[in-house]
């Protein structure tokens, strides 16, 4: 007879994704431990909860709509208006809240980061890893098409992707997308080459298991520090991208962008004198892609653990 378990004793589970859902938990929370323990990556973390939280409830911290023109108390119209008490931030040439329009751009600047950053992770998570674990032809092929995609001017490219497919938020991302996995993938094919020769894959393939379980299920849970790693910086890239889009007139026409702010104050000609119509949607790009970078750098400590000792 098998002995029943303990009374309070944890059961472990016959699930294999619950097993593979339960290590890559206890992944993250060993990273997150990590990050509290970097003075900049906390406060790189912090900065970030903070703008998902105006992401998330910015329709309900706006005090004005961010296309509707103010008029003040006497019936004028809020033209340039400096920063105080009436408006926060200031306000545009045409009378616009800017404290308004930088939490809807905060919102459409985080699902552009997260996304495309997102989803270039996972292309060049399963390109690095196919060709990685495989080698051979299928290495050559991966490798030379990343060749081609390195070979891309950045910006120029997205610029002329957006010009022909459209200005829309998904265009936006898909033209990100389509340029950000790159690095990942060089570095994560990489990885791959040196995890595929450790005894655990050996064991495994003796066992019978199959290409994908080996891939997915073994080396892909050893490799999640660097995937968050570099999640981190293809998120910071994806929100520069599309920043230095918008500020050249390719953003979005339809919403409201950090980038899109920057522009409509070049195109007004009043960059030398509304101070803060500038500063504003500057110091939110440089914060938020500092505090992205700032989480990058702690977890360069669990990608690459020699550096916890420097």
């Amino acid at each position: 007879m098998n002995p029943e378990p303990m009374a309070g004793a944890p059961i472990a589970s016959t699930n294999p994704v619950a097993r593979a859902a339960a290590a890559v938990w206890r992944e993250l929370g060993n990273n997150w431990r990590i990050i509290r323990a970097d003075r900049l990556g906390a406060v790189g973390a912090a900065i970030i909860v903070f703008a998902a939280i105006i992401a998330i409830f910015g329709p309900w911290l706006m005090p004005h709509d961010p296309y509707e023109s103010l008029r003040m108390a006497d019936g004028r119209m809020a033209v340039l208006r400096q920063p105080g008490a009436e408006y926060w931030l200031g306000t545009t040439n045409l009378a616009r809240d800017l404290l308004s329009q930088m939490i809807a751009a905060t919102r459409t600047t985080m699902v552009i980061g997260l996304v495309s950053g997102l989803i270039s992770i996972v292309i060049g998570a399963n390109i690095g890893l196919i060709s990685g674990y495989y080698g051979g032809r299928i290495d050559n092929v991966l490798m030379r098409f990343t060749d081609i995609i390195y070979g891309m001017p950045f910006l120029p490219f997205i610029i002329v992707l957006i010009a022909l497919f459209g200005r829309s938020i998904g265009f936006v991302i898909l033209a990100i997308v389509l340029i950000v996995w790159r690095t990942s993938a060089r570095v994560i094919r990489a990885q791959t080459m040196a995890l595929k020769q450790r005894q655990f894959v050996a064991f495994a393939r003796a066992r019978g298991a199959s290409d994908m379980r080996i891939i997915y299920r073994h080396i892909a849970p050893n490799i999640l520090p660097l995937l968050l790693l570099y999640t981190s910086f293809n998120i910071a890239w994806a929100i520069v991208t599309e920043a230095s889009a918008s500020f050249l007139g390719f953003g979005d026409p339809n919403a409201v962008t950090w980038g899109g702010i920057l522009q409509d104050l070049w195109v007004s000609g009043y960059t030398r004198t509304a101070w803060w119509w500038f500063a504003a949607p500057s110091i939110a790009i440089v914060l938020l892609v500092s505090a992205f970078v700032f989480v990058s750098r702690a977890y360069e400590v669990v990608a690459n653990p020699r550096l916890a000792d420097r």
